[in-house]
């Protein structure tokens, strides 16, 4: 699979948020939610603030070569920093690679209220609509019922079959994991019945 190359940097909104190429003044606050037991509950281990700052540079490295990645999110309200949502390529050789996954980490304090989804559904948007997209994938370790919730409110399907996590040790508990799926297809029939309008 070729990937899609964005001849422009993309930067997504909707009515409450802004995806963007990431900032200087980010990485403190993204520290922060690396280091947050909570936050972290299904990741193999917490992050210290120098490996927080290189995921970081090389997410932004990412979206800079292709146009799109995990982009910085913050709330139009006020500018604040809450963490990341967008579209990747996984770096792990998966069962069902390649492939281009959404995935989405926030802060603790922004559970709850919806971000996830209506950033994910601007992250689908660009995928399929402005990258053209076949097929886009999520996945997360079977514990993790949030992002399961979340991955079925975007439309995705769960396969049947589960997979083990090459870069999570054989034994450890989350090293089994469950895949979504979302087709362009599908994706297309869902927007004609509740359309997702991108913010200019």
């Amino acid at each position: 699979m070729q990937t899609p190359i964005a001849p422009a940097p993309i930067e997504p909104e909707t009515e409450r948020l802004r995806l963007r190429q990431w900032r200087k003044s980010d990485l403190e606050p993204f520290a922060r939610l690396n280091a947050d037991p909570r936050v972290m509950e299904y990741f193999p281990q917490l992050l210290a603030r120098a490996e927080s700052d290189a995921l970081a540079a090389r997410i932004g490295e990412l979206i800079a070569r292709r146009g799109w990645g995990f982009w910085a999110a913050e709330l139009k309200a006020n500018g604040e920093f809450i963490g990341f949502v967008g579209l990747h390529v996984p770096s792990a050789e998966l069962p069902f690679s390649p492939c281009v996954e959404i995935g989405w980490r926030l802060a603790f304090d922004h559970w709850g209220r919806g971000y996830a989804t209506e950033a994910a559904e601007a992250a689908l948007h660009v995928g399929f609509a402005e990258l053209n997209l076949a097929e886009i994938v999520s996945f997360t370790t079977l514990g993790n019922s949030r992002s399961q919730a979340v991955m079925h409110r975007l439309g995705m399907q769960r396969d049947p079959q589960t997979f083990q996590h090459p870069a999570i040790a054989a034994g450890n508990p989350l090293h089994e994991h469950c895949l979504y799926r979302l087709g362009c297809e599908a994706w297309s029939i869902r927007q004609s019945e509740s359309p997702f309008s991108p913010r200019p």
